[in-house]
């Protein structure tokens, strides 16, 4: 019995052997194509991260240069602040010692003519010759009674309006008559 019973019934389980072995290769074939995707994307990701370090470690590779850099002009800009202090105090140092000459200058115009002139022994009176002389750069009222032989005390007093601590090139002074 048990052989009329197999010979009977129909051969349905090679047919479902078949398809399922059909179903199981293209689940297969599908599976494969998509872990190709997979495979390229992930190259595509592992180019891509690549290139994003390369250009993260060129970006550091700036930064500490420019970080480098900052240091640098940070160093020269105290250094340059230091030497303009050091010149400024030395400019003050000289223009103090300028200003105390011209303050020594000024007393010994203001008080220097009229002390040598009451010490001074005069034949008379000092008065104004026809004579003018026109001031250059550089002249002084030492150097112009020098040049023209005359005395300083003499020159101060025929020109009383005179600043003599300020002479200005082209102004004009009288010089004293020939005695």
């Amino acid at each position: 019995m048990d052989t009329i019973s197999r010979e009977s019934s129909p051969s349905y389980l090679p047919i479902a052997g078949l398809i399922a072995g059909l179903v199981g290769l293209l689940l297969g074939g599908i599976a494969l194509a998509n872990a190709s995707k997979a495979n390229k994307a992930a190259a595509g990701a592992v180019e891509q991260v690549t290139t994003l370090s390369t250009k993260v470690d060129g970006v550091e590779a700036t930064a500490t240069s420019a970080s480098s850099a900052a240091d640098r002009a940070a160093t020269n800009v105290a250094s340059l602040q230091r030497s303009t202090q050091e010149a400024f105090t030395a400019v003050a140092g000289e223009i103090g010692k300028v200003n105390g000459e011209l303050a020594k200058l000024q007393e010994a115009a203001t008080k220097g003519p009229a002390a040598k002139a009451a010490g001074a022994k005069s034949a008379g009176p000092v008065v104004a010759g026809p004579d003018e002389y026109i001031v250059v750069g550089g002249d002084t009222g030492a150097k112009i009674a020098r040049a023209k032989g005359v005395a300083l005390a003499d020159l101060v007093s025929v020109n009383p309006g005179v600043n003599w601590t300020g002479l200005k090139v082209g102004q004009k002074v009288k010089l004293p008559a020939k005695k």
